[in-house]
């Protein structure tokens, strides 16, 4: 089964919640904070999932911030990690299919809860085209 892992700051607490519990009735998710909404520093958060996914071959991230620039930032400074801000259908789809997204970053304070569940649903279910976009992708360091 592929592994979720999952990350927030203070401002993407309770979309966290929320996409856990629709989530984990078809994945295994797993939470790595915050716990609460409490105020911290998300790039503590970016770069433990990170690493988790870039140790776990297979697995996907989903990071929530209040906009997902700066999760975004923070992720795609660790090897591996091909994280996308995802804001439309197109552009989930897009990095998916050429870029071979491995993190998904979300801004709950630009989308609403049931888009934010579209897109992560995209996400989870487009594969990566490969082809010419995988000579691509190798030049990522």
């Amino acid at each position: 089964m592929t592994k979720i892992f999952i990350a927030s700051d203070h401002a993407g607490f309770n979309l966290k919640k929320s996409v856990i519990i629709k989530f984990s009735k078809i994945y295994k998710i797993h939470d790595l904070g915050t716990n609460n909404d409490a105020s911290v520093d998300y790039p503590d958060y970016a770069k433990k999932l990170s690493k988790k996914v870039a140790s776990n071959r297979n697995s996907f991230g989903i990071l929530i911030c209040g906009s997902g620039t700066g999760m975004a930032i923070v992720a795609n400074k660790t090897k591996k990690i091909r994280a996308a801000l995802c804001y439309s259908a197109k552009n989930t789809q897009l990095s998916r299919l050429h870029n071979n997204a491995n993190v998904i970053t979300l801004g709950k304070r630009l989308i609403s809860k049931k888009k934010a569940f579209n897109l992560i649903n995209i996400f989870l279910k487009t594969k990566f085209e490969g082809g010419r976009h995988l000579r691509r992708t190798k030049k990522i360091l």
